[in-house]
C-alpha cells in the first residue's frame, strides 16, 4: 500500500532528462549481454565457414601453380621437340628397326641438338633428356649427372608415355624417385617423324618448391601423395613433414585439403595433391578475430548506449518544450487557463491530469467543425455544379431505378435533348437503341460489384433526338449513400475516332486490293503475309504463306536486310515476266516484295531491238551507197586483170606461140584475181546483208583492218594514207561483227570527210588499238578543222549532223550499238587541229562474266 503512493510521487517530482538516462544505460547494458553470447556463437560459425573457403581457395591456388608449372616444362618439351638443330641433327639419320642398338650417353657435355631452354625460363633442369625412334627404343640420353637413367627407361619407353600428335605429361615413380615426364615427337627437316624426345624431372622438394615460389612454408605446405595408401611421396619441406610419412599422421595438427590430378593420368600411379596448413596459425587467427570482434561489439554498445540515452534526454527536453508551447497555444486558441505544471517535476505524468482537462475542450470544438463542414459541403456542392457545367463530355447521374435526376449542358449538345425534357425520363429507354440495351445493363451490373475494376466502362451507340446513332464511349461510377445507391454516367462521343479507325482499316485493306503482288517475308525466309494478286508467284515457288521460301530466294531477302538496300530481281511465271522489288525494313527485321507485270514491256523492248536492227541495216544500205564507187574500182581492178591475163592467152595461143609453163602462170593469175573479186563481193554482202544480231568471239585488230579495206577507194580519193598503230597482242571481243564494222565504218567515212576540208598535205588520219585493264580500246584521230564545243554535246542526238545532206542517224545507231554491247563512245575535239572518236568494248572475260551474271539473275 505505502510503496505504489511512493513511487508515483517518486515518478512526479524526478525530472524526465534522469529517468531517460538510467533507462538508456540500464538498457544498453542489459541489450549488450545478450547480444554478447548471440553474436560470439554466430562469428565463431561464419569465421569458421570462411575459413574453410579460404582454405579451398588457397589450395585451388597451389594446385594451379602446380599445373603452370607442369605447362612449363611441357611448353619446353615442345620447343625442345621443335628446335631447329634437332631438325637439322635427324635429317641424315636413318634408324632401322631391325638393327641392335646402344644408345649413345652424353654425360660431360650438352649435344649440339639440346640448346639450355630450362636456364632461360627458370626451371628446375632436368635430370635426363632422351631422343627415341619411332618405336620408343632409346636412341640418344643426355645425362648430366652421375647417376644413370632408371632400368624402367634405359632401352625402351613405355607406349603410353608416347603420343605422336600431341605433347604427354606424366608424373610417374621410376625406382624410389617420384618423376614429371614430358614428351613430344620429333621430326626432321623434311618433316618426318623421327621419334619422341623425352624429358625427366625429378619431382622432389626443390621441384614442389620451384613450383610453389612464393609461398611461405610456416603458412601452408604441399605435397604429393599416393591415393592408394595415403603415403606421402613428395613434400615441400622434407625437414617438417617427412616422406614415406601417411597423409592421417598430420590430420591432428594441420588442416589438410587434397586434390586429384585428372589431366596427368597416363601412369599407374594414382596421385593426389594435398595442402596443409598448420592448426596453430588457423587457431591464432581464429583467437584473434574473436578479441577483435569482441573489442568493436564492445565499442558498438557503447556508442548504442550514449547515442540512446543521448538522444532520450533531447526528446525528453523537447517535450517539455513542446507541451509548455500547448499550454499557451491552448489559452490562446481555446480560450483555456494555463495548467500550471511543476518546472521540476516529470512532464509525461503531469500531462495525463491536463489530457482529461483537454478532452472537455475538444468536445466543444467538434460541434463548432460540424457547423463548418456544413458550410463546406455547401461549397463543394456548388464547385461540382461548376464543374458539370464547364464540363466537355456528357455527365449523367442516375438514380438506383436507372432514372436521370441530373443532366449537363454536355449531354444536352449531344443528345440534342433538353434539360427540362430529359430529366425523369429512363435513361436507358431514352437515349439508347433496343440492340444497345443489354449491353448498357450489363455495365450497370458489372459497377455494383465494388472489387471489381476497371469499374463499368465500354462502348454503346447512342440515340440524338432526331433518331441518328452516335457512337459513344460510358464509363459508370456507382456513388454509395446511407440506405440508397446512385450512378454516375460519363460519356464521350466517340465519333471522330471511329472515322479515324475506319480510315485505318481501309489503309490496312490496301495491300489486299492491290492488283499487283505484295509479300512480307522475315529474315529467315518465312512468308508472313500474301495478296490475292501474288498467287502465281506463290505456284510458282511451290509454297504459301506461312511456309518458306526456296533457298536461291531466301538468301536474296537476306542479302536485301544485310544491306539495306532495295534489290530488284525479275521472275518469270507460266510466260508472264515479274519485276520484284525488294524493299528491306531492317528495323523490324522484314522485307517487302513488290512485283509488277512487265512483260508487256519486254516485249516491247524486244521490238524496239528489231526495229533498232532494220535502222542499222538501213544505215549500212544508206554507207554502202556512199563506198559503192570505191567497190565498183576495186572490182574494176581483178576484173581488167583477168580480161588482160585472158586475153594474152588468147593470143598466144592462136600464134602457136605460147609453152605450156607460161599459160600455166596466166591461168593462175587469172585464178587468183577472180578469186579476189568474189572476196570483195562476199564482204559487200556480209555489209548489206539484214541479219538476225549474233555476238562471236573475234579480234579488235582484224576488224579494223576489213573497215579499212573497204575504205581503200575512198582513202586514194581523199589522197590519204591511213595510219594504223594496232596492238602487238590480239585483243578479243566478243560482238556482233557486221554491227561494230558500221559503228567503225561510220567513224573512218566521218573522219574522211572532215580531212576533204583541209589541204591534201595536212591530211592525216590515225588509227589506234589497245587494252586497259578490263577494256579493248580503239582510237580514231583525225586532223580536221575540229567541232565546235556546243556541237559536240549533242553530237551522238538523232538527227543531228555536220554534213551537208546528211541524215544525222549515223552516230547515233552507233552509240545504241556500242552500249548494247556495253560499252561507251564518245568524241574529242580541238577547233582548228582535229578530233578523236574513242570506243571502248569490254574484252572477252568480262563479257563472259557479266553475261554470266545477267543469266543467272534471270533465272532467279
Amino acid at each position: 500500500m505505502s510503496i505504489k503512493p511512493f513511487l508515483f510521487r517518486l515518478l512526479r517530482r524526478v525530472p524526465m532528462p534522469w529517468i531517460a538516462i538510467v533507462v538508456g544505460l540500464a538498457t544498453g547494458i542489459v541489450i549488450w549481454t545478450v547480444l554478447d553470447q548471440i553474436q560470439t556463437r554466430q562469428v565463431d560459425k561464419i569465421f569458421g565457414q570462411e575459413l574453410q573457403v579460404q582454405l579451398e581457395l588457397r589450395a585451388r591456388e597451389s594446385l594451379i601453380r602446380f599445373d603452370r608449372y607442369l605447362s612449363s616444362y611441357a611448353a619446353t618439351t615442345r620447343l625442345l621437340a621443335n628446335y631447329r638443330k634437332l631438325s637439322e641433327y635427324l635429317e641424315p639419320l636413318f634408324w632401322s628397326d631391325d638393327e641392335r642398338i646402344d644408345p649413345v650417353v652424353y654425360k660431360d657435355f650438352r649435344p649440339q641438338w639440346l640448346p639450355d631452354f630450362f636456364e632461360r625460363d627458370a626451371l628446375t633442369p632436368p635430370s635426363y633428356v632422351l631422343l627415341t625412334d619411332p618405336q620408343g627404343r632409346v636412341r640418344e640420353i643426355f645425362q648430366p649427372g652421375t647417376d644413370p637413367v632408371p632400368v624402367e627407361m634405359a632401352t625402351q619407353v613405355p607406349t603410353q608415355l608416347l603420343d605422336r600428335h600431341d605433347i604427354r605429361t606424366v608424373i610417374d615413380r621410376l625406382g624410389e624417385q617420384l618423376y614429371l615426364i614430358t614428351s613430344d615427337a620429333a621430326e626432321d627437316a623434311g618433316g618426318y617423324h623421327m621419334g619422341y624426345l623425352l624429358v625427366l624431372i625429378p619431382v622432389d622438394a626443390t621441384f614442389l618448391a620451384a613450383s610453389q615460389r612464393g609461398v611461405d612454408v610456416g603458412r601452408a605446405s604441399v605435397a604429393l601423395v599416393d591415393s592408394d595408401d595415403q603415403r606421402l611421396l613428395a613434400s615441400l619441406d622434407p625437414g617438417l613433414i617427412p616422406i614415406d610419412s601417411f597423409l592421417s599422421d598430420w590430420s591432428e595438427t594441420h588442416v589438410i585439403t587434397s586434390q586429384s590430378l585428372p589431366e596427368y593420368e597416363g601412369s599407374d600411379s594414382n596421385l593426389l595433391f594435398a595442402t596443409l596448413v598448420p592448426q596453430s596459425r588457423v587457431e591464432r587467427m581464429s583467437r584473434h578475430v574473436r578479441i577483435f570482434e569482441r573489442r568493436q561489439r564492445f565499442y558498438a554498445a557503447a556508442v548504442f548506449v550514449i547515442v540512446f540515452t543521448g538522444l532520450i534526454y533531447l526528446v525528453s527536453s523537447r517535450l517539455n518544450k513542446v507541451l509548455k508551447r500547448m499550454t499557451r497555444f491552448s489559452q490562446r486558441a481555446l480560450g483555456i487557463p494555463e495548467p500550471g505544471f511543476q518546472r521540476g517535476g516529470n512532464q509525461l505524468v503531469l500531462l495525463e491530469d491536463w489530457i482529461q482537462h483537454f478532452t472537455q475542450l475538444v468536445l466543444k470544438a467538434r460541434e463548432e467543425m460540424s457547423q463548418r463542414h456544413q458550410a463546406a459541403m455547401r461549397e463543394s456542392e456548388a464547385l461540382k455544379a461548376a464543374m458539370m457545367e464547364a464540363s466537355l463530355d456528357a455527365i449523367v447521374t442516375l438514380d438506383h431505378s436507372g432514372r436521370v435526376i441530373e443532366y449537363n449542358p454536355a449531354a444536352e449538345r449531344l443528345f440534342g435533348v433538353g434539360r427540362p425534357f430529359a430529366l425523369g425520363a429512363v435513361f436507358s429507354d431514352r437515349f439508347l437503341p433496343d440492340v444497345a440495351r443489354p449491353a448498357f445493363k450489363r455495365l450497370l451490373d458489372r459497377s455494383r460489384h465494388r472489387q471489381r475494376e476497371p469499374l463499368g466502362r465500354g462502348e454503346l451507340i447512342a440515340l440524338s433526338d432526331d433518331g441518328g446513332e452516335i457512337p459513344v464511349e460510358i464509363s459508370i461510377a456507382p456513388i454509395e449513400r446511407v440506405g440508397e445507391r446512385f450512378f454516375t454516367l460519363y460519356i464521350h462521343d466517340i465519333s471522330s475516332r471511329k472515322r479515324a479507325e475506319q480510315e485505318i482499316k481501309s489503309l490496312a485493306r490496301f495491300a489486299s486490293e492491290s492488283p499487283h503482288p505484295i509479300l512480307r517475308v522475315t529474315a529467315d525466309g518465312l512468308i508472313v503475309y500474301a495478296n490475292n494478286a501474288g498467287r502465281p508467284l506463290l505456284r510458282a515457288w511451290g509454297t504459301d504463306p506461312g511456309e518458306s521460301l526456296p533457298e536461291d530466294w531466301a538468301a536474296v531477302v537476306a542479302a536485301a536486310l544485310e544491306t539495306s538496300q532495295p534489290l530488284e530481281r525479275e521472275l518469270e511465271v507460266g510466260g508472264q515476266v515479274y519485276s520484284l522489288l525488294l524493299a528491306p525494313i531492317r528495323d523490324l527485321g522484314y522485307v517487302n516484295l513488290y512485283a509488277r507485270d512487265i512483260t508487256a514491256v519486254r516485249r516491247a523492248e524486244q521490238e524496239a531491238r528489231q526495229h533498232q536492227a532494220e535502222l542499222v541495216h538501213v544505215c549500212r544500205l544508206s554507207t554502202m551507197g556512199e563506198v559503192a564507187t570505191g567497190m565498183a574500182h576495186e572490182l574494176n581492178q581483178p576484173l581488167s586483170a583477168i580480161v588482160n591475163y585472158a586475153n594474152g592467152c588468147t593470143r598466144r595461143l592462136q600464134s602457136g606461140q605460147g609453152q605450156p609453163g607460161e599459160l600455166v602462170g596466166a591461168m593462175n593469175q587469172i585464178t587468183a584475181q577472180a578469186k579476189r573479186a568474189s572476196e570483195i563481193i562476199k564482204r559487200l554482202r556480209a555489209l548489206v546483208g539484214k541479219q538476225p544480231p549474233a555476238r562471236a568471239e573475234a579480234d579488235l585488230n582484224h576488224l579494223v583492218r576489213e573497215v579499212c579495206s573497204f575504205l581503200e577507194f575512198e582513202t586514194s580519193r581523199v589522197g590519204v594514207m591511213i595510219e594504223l598503230e594496232l596492238s602487238a597482242d590480239a585483243i578479243p571481243v566478243c560482238v556482233d561483227l557486221v554491227q561494230v564494222e558500221q559503228v567503225l565504218l561510220n567513224l573512218v567515212g566521218n573522219a574522211l570527210d572532215a580531212l576533204e576540208e583541209r589541204p591534201e598535205p595536212e591530211r592525216r588520219l590515225l588509227i589506234r588499238t589497245m587494252t586497259e585493264n578490263d577494256w579493248a580500246q580503239v582510237k580514231v584521230e583525225d586532223s580536221g578543222p575540229g567541232i565546235e564545243s556546243e556541237r559536240l554535246q549533242g553530237l551522238f542526238d538523232p538527227f543531228v549532223t555536220t554534213k551537208e545532206g546528211g541524215m544525222g542517224m549515223g552516230l547515233a545507231i552507233s552509240q545504241t550499238i556500242v552500249e548494247n554491247h556495253e560499252g561507251r563512245i564518245w568524241a574529242e575535239s580541238v577547233l582548228g587541229q582535229g578530233s578523236t572518236f574513242h570506243l571502248r568494248l569490254p574484252l572477252v572475260s568480262s563479257s563472259a562474266d557479266e553475261a554470266s551474271a545477267r543469266a543467272d539473275a534471270l533465272e532467279t
